[in-house]
Order: structure tokens, then sequence, then C-alpha cells
């Protein structure tokens, strides 16, 4: 029978699988949010500054990070920057003030996944953090290429055989989805569930409509429809 060690180390491994990180300075607040995701079944970390955040992102496993910018010492967009030039590519959700719109451009610019401005609903906040949990902590490189088409996130640009294409916000979000996932079939349900809303009501034919529109822009191959799975880019060229 393995030792109390070892079911210890195996219990706290699977710990970390759904530990979560807070940054927030304002105590009320933190521990408001500890209770409710100890709640929704993660472990949760706190950090009342950002040099303690910073520290505690770079040295232990976490699925995700809820990151205020406004904090002592080191400041959230400081500290998330930091983290992406470690490549360390946790998902990070950012805190920000409610008139805070160059405050969010520029969180996404420098590499954090979204945004809530604050006051802000717990269950939106919730819903937003499985989302980014669900995408995964892959790289977020500057410039995604696959096959003909180059993707530019910070620029919010898209370029196929060197070409300049105008993309509408959805149309972007959907090929970044899909080429993050390169040569995987991605089901219509998952590119809904992290392009859409969670509070969206409608069905999947949305994608569809969308994705329509990309290969209309695009190359007519460069997305493949894969039955009764969903759709597929290709890094090969044809």
């Amino acid at each position: 029978m393995p030792s109390v060690s070892v079911a210890l180390d195996a219990a706290a491994a699977i710990l970390n699988l759904v530990r979560v990180l807070v940054v927030e300075d304002e105590i009320r607040l933190s521990a408001a949010l500890k209770r409710g995701l100890e709640a929704e079944g993660f472990a949760v970390d706190v950090a009342a500054n950002g040099s303690d955040g910073l520290w505690l992102a770079t040295e232990q496993p976490y699925v995700a990070i809820v990151l205020d910018i406004m904090l002592p010492g080191i400041n959230g967009l400081k500290v998330c920057e930091t983290l992406r030039t470690k490549q360390i590519w946790t998902p990070i959700l950012m805190l920000t003030a409610k008139d805070g719109e160059l405050d969010e451009a520029e969180a996404l610019e420098i590499g954090a996944d979204d945004f809530l401005s604050k006051p802000f609903s717990y269950l939106v906040l919730v819903a937003r953090l499985r989302a980014l949990i669900r995408r995964g902590a892959g790289p977020r490189p500057v410039t995604l290429t696959v096959g003909n088409v180059a993707l530019h996130p910070l620029t919010r640009t898209c370029t196929n055989r060197g070409q300049q294409i105008e993309l509408t916000g959805r149309e972007f979000a959907v090929l970044e989805y899909l080429m993050r996932r390169a040569d995987e079939v991605v089901p219509k349900a998952d590119i809904l569930a992290n392009v859409w809303d969670f509070a969206y009501e409608g069905g999947d034919n949305v994608v569809e409509v969308h994705v329509s529109a990309l290969r209309r822009k695009l190359d007519s191959e460069a997305i493949d429809t894969i039955r009764s799975g969903g759709y597929r880019m290709s890094r090969s060229t044809r």
C-alpha cells in the first residue's frame, strides 16, 4: 500500500491542477473572491501586492490568475508583462477600473487573456475564469502563422499570402481560436464556448456563419470542415 506521504503528495498534485492565484490589495474583495472560488472547488492563494503575486506566479503552478491592475509596488500590468517575458503562459484575468478602457487595451496587448471592470458580477467572473481554464496555458506568440495565414493578436491584424485582410472582431476571435489549435479538429461547441459570451443563448449555427465569412475573406480551403466533428486549420500549405 502507498505510504501516507505518497497519498498526501498525490492529493496536493490534484489540488494544484485547480489552484488559482488572486492578486488583489482590497482585503474585503480578495477575501470574498477566495471564499467564493473555494466554494466552486478551487484551491486559492492570495497576494496583496504585485511583488508577492509575481513571486507566487513564478514559483507555483496555477490554472489561472485573477490580477488587479492597481496594486502596491509592482502594478498588475507589469506583473503580467514580466510573466509573459518569462514565458509563463498561465491564463490571466485582469481586474480594471470602471472607466479603464486604456488599461484594458494595454492589458490585452501585453498578454492578458481577459478583463473585467469593477464592480463586476461574481457569476461572470467565474464563467470567464472557467473559459480561460478550458483554453489552457499554451504559448501566445506575437504572430500566429498557419499555412498562408498570419495573425497578429497585439495589432489585431491579419494577412493571407502577404495581403492585408479586414476582419470583424468576432471573425478575428474565431480565427485566432482555430489557429491556436492548428491541426486539431475543433468542435463547434468549443468555438461557441470560448469565443461567445457565456450568456449567449442562440444555436451553434452562428459559428458556421462566421467560418463561412472567414473562408470568403481568406481561401476557400483555409479552414476544413470535418464531418460530424468541427473545423480544422492545417499548418501545411496547399
